[in-house]
């Protein structure tokens, strides 16, 4: 099996491939043509020409399109969930609710093409008319991870097109074959050549191609904090727009009058869930003290339950991770943690699971002190970190201190400590009695200091890193009215 990369309508090989593997069992998935820096100009040539024509498709008929994506993802999803979870990983019934995603936003924004709103307001002068309107930013660039690998690419896709743009999408090297699948059903679809383009390749040749591309005029990206901030100083000296995903250190903060049970259900879910690769993953809980002995024998208990394997598996709970690069990670951040003097309450080992994949054991530390290794880095791994404080004010400082801000919860069932957390939390994303995972694609998703720059994914927040703004006065009034200055005579 081979996948190719799509540009201008067509699909096309590469001098060289490369290979995707199964991280379950390690077996070869298929083989991928290999895009080239020359490639990036021929996809950037083809949007460009293909944006006059797309951008001047009237905005419903666009919206009209992405309604026949969304049809079509959900015909092909669990096909499309299967090839993500061996491309990928995640457990089957993760993998449907990645595709699920999609085609939540291909609806969603679809509906956006019947609004894309602006808006009129008053002006000070007699016989004159202002409003402001939304043009479409140009050809944009979107890179991608592997964790989410067709829901976080629809975060971006989806809008990008409903506003008029023309895309080219690097889609993560570690998923290039569910990447082109994707792709495909924009083609069954029936949308234009060159307004959607694919280019699979590893390393950062491409991807620094495409970000210093003077024809490209957006960015959009989701990764690493130290990938992120490179691609914004690239983007700044060449005067673009730059829209910013990066990592989390997500805390769920437990009072004492929490609902336990809740508690341990919701923590393994958002700890443990893609194997602890998500963005939005738990990474730390914050627990006050008179619950903590309650919750630590809950977590240790579930956790030693939890089955790992193959994700097709319908009764596994933890997939692997993605590659042995991952695996090594994982292990040291968890050696650093035992030699700053966490104590493991279970796991902390790579799993044999047939003797084969990237297995890691669902692990769990206590005694985690704040401002150590464990508690301050992203380890993106099922690695969970339990640190103890007196109070709901002491929580809150210790989640806020975090260098990252995406996803924080808490649970209570004290109405003034929930509205207290709401107000002093300082995340993109807060959730009261849930986990610290299952944002929806109607709001705005993103993360304030090293999460993010400022921009938000999802909702019709979306809209705004690919649009551009453009005001509109009208004067009927027959003679020269100067704004600020003939309304004001004294």
């Amino acid at each position: 099996m081979e996948f190719q990369n799509y540009i201008n309508g067509k699909w096309v090989k590469g001098r060289k491939t490369f290979q995707t593997i199964n991280p379950a069992n390690e077996a070869l998935l298929a083989d991928i043509a290999q895009a080239e820096i020359s490639d990036v100009d021929l996809a950037v040539d083809a949007a460009k020409k293909a944006f006059p024509s797309w951008r001047f498709t009237p905005a419903p008929l666009r919206g009209e399109m992405l309604y026949k994506v969304g049809d079509l993802l959900k015909q092909k999803k669990e096909e499309l969930a299967q090839l993500l979870t061996r491309d990928m990983g995640k457990v089957i019934a993760e993998a449907r609710g990645d595709v699920q995603e999609a085609i939540d936003m291909a609806y969603f924004m679809g509906g956006e093409g019947r609004r894309l709103l602006g808006y009129t307001a008053p002006v000070e002068m007699p016989n004159k008319f202002g409003m402001a309107v939304r043009d479409p930013a140009g050809v944009v660039g979107l890179i991608t991870p592997w964790n989410f690998p067709v829901a976080v690419p629809s975060w971006k896709i989806f809008p990008a097109l409903i506003a008029g743009n023309t895309i080219i999408w690097k889609p993560s090297p570690e998923t290039p074959a569910i990447s082109a699948a994707f792709v495909k059903v924009f083609e069954d679809a029936g949308l234009p050549p060159g307004v959607f383009n694919l280019l699979m390749a590893p390393g950062a040749d491409v991807g620094r191609a495409l970000v210093e591309h003077p024809e490209v005029r957006v960015l959009s990206f989701t990764g690493s904090t130290t990938t992120g901030r490179a691609i914004a100083g690239a983007a700044a000296r060449l005067n673009k727009k730059v829209s910013l995903e990066m990592g989390g250190k997500n805390a769920i903060i437990v009072m004492d009058d929490a609902n336990l049970e809740l508690v341990a259900d919701a923590t393994l879910w958002a700890a443990f869930g893609t194997t602890g690769q998500r963005c939005t993953a738990a990474s730390r809980l914050i627990v006050q003290k008179g619950i903590a002995g309650r919750v630590k024998e809950a977590l240790v208990e579930r956790t030693k339950k939890l089955k790992l394997g193959d994700g097709l598996d319908p009764n596994v709970d933890v997939g692997p991770v993605i590659n042995k690069v991952a695996l090594e990670r994982i292990h040291n951040y968890v050696q650093i943690g035992q030699k700053e003097g966490a104590r493991v309450l279970v796991g902390a080992s790579t799993a044999d699971v047939g003797g084969k994949g990237f297995f890691y054991a669902p692990t769990l530390f206590d005694g985690v002190k704040p401002g150590s290794t464990l508690e301050a880095e992203e380890i993106f791994g099922p690695v969970l970190s339990i640190i103890e404080v007196e109070s709901l004010e002491e929580a809150i400082e210790v989640n806020n201190r975090s260098k990252y801000g995406l996803s924080t919860s808490i649970f209570t069932q004290d109405i003034n400590r929930a509205f207290t957390a709401m107000r002093d939390i300082f995340t993109g994303l807060v959730y009261v009695n849930h986990g610290t995972t299952g944002a929806e694609i109607q709001f705005p998703f993103g993360g304030v200091r090293g999460t993010g720059n400022g921009h938000r994914e999802a909702g019709q927040a979306a809209l705004e890193v690919f649009t551009e703004w453009k005001s509109i006065y009208v004067d009927y009034s027959g003679k020269l009215q100067r704004a600020q200055i003939d309304n004001r005579k004294e």
